[in-house]
């Protein structure tokens, strides 16, 4: 009787045994959600696609009511976790990549800009956010827009998702080229979307 126990626990015991690994591999077979990558994406013009009037500049002399200068929408997803701000830069790529807008210091939950940040170093929204003053075609802080009367440019928007909450070094004189390269210098991340105007 007792060797008919043993030998009952024994086929247990290796019948647990045989389906530990299979149930351990069903297990570590999961497969893991992938991470969205991370993008940039504006309501008001798809990527390539045609920046409206109402973001054009208006400072080529023009009376056109339709070009108001007011920085389009921007949202982004997928940045990486380690984010600590957002910056942003426009360039015009056909005009020597002309820098058209710097804002920084955008809190690390922000993820997205409104439609016309106001001109000014420290905007209402978001806040907390600074900008660079355009020397150009206008003197003012922050967004200048396409300004290409006689051509079709290209211009790119990237929002930088850096490794510092703040860009310190940089103040309400410092200049587009400057504070590029700090955003540059402290990036871990970035995503883009071009349009035309």
């Amino acid at each position: 009787m007792r060797s008919a126990r043993v030998a009952l626990c024994a086929l247990l015991v290796s019948g647990a045994v045989g389906l530990s690994p299979a149930t351990a591999s069903a297990t570590s077979s999961k497969p893991s959600a992938p991470r969205s990558a991370f993008a940039l994406s504006s309501t008001a013009f798809a990527d390539g696609g045609v920046i409206p009037k109402v973001h054009e500049c208006t400072s080529g002399g023009g009376s056109d009511p339709g070009k108001r200068n007011e920085s389009p929408p921007l949202a982004w997803s997928g940045a990486p976790a380690a984010a600590k701000s957002y910056a942003i830069v426009m360039r015009d790529l056909d005009n020597s990549s002309l820098i058209h807008w710097v804002i920084y210091d955008i809190p690390a939950p922000t993820t997205s800009l409104p439609q016309n940040v106001d001109h000014a170093y420290r905007p209402s929204a978001p806040a907390g956010a600074r900008q660079v003053y355009y020397r150009g075609s206008a003197s003012l802080y922050g967004y200048q827009g396409p300004c290409s009367p006689s051509t079709v440019n290209i211009y790119e928007f990237v929002v930088h998702a850096l490794n510092k909450p703040s860009l310190t070094s940089l103040n309400s004189s410092s200049s587009t080229r400057t504070a590029a390269r700090e955003i540059s210098a402290a990036t871990i991340g970035s995503a883009r979307i071009t349009g035309e105007s």
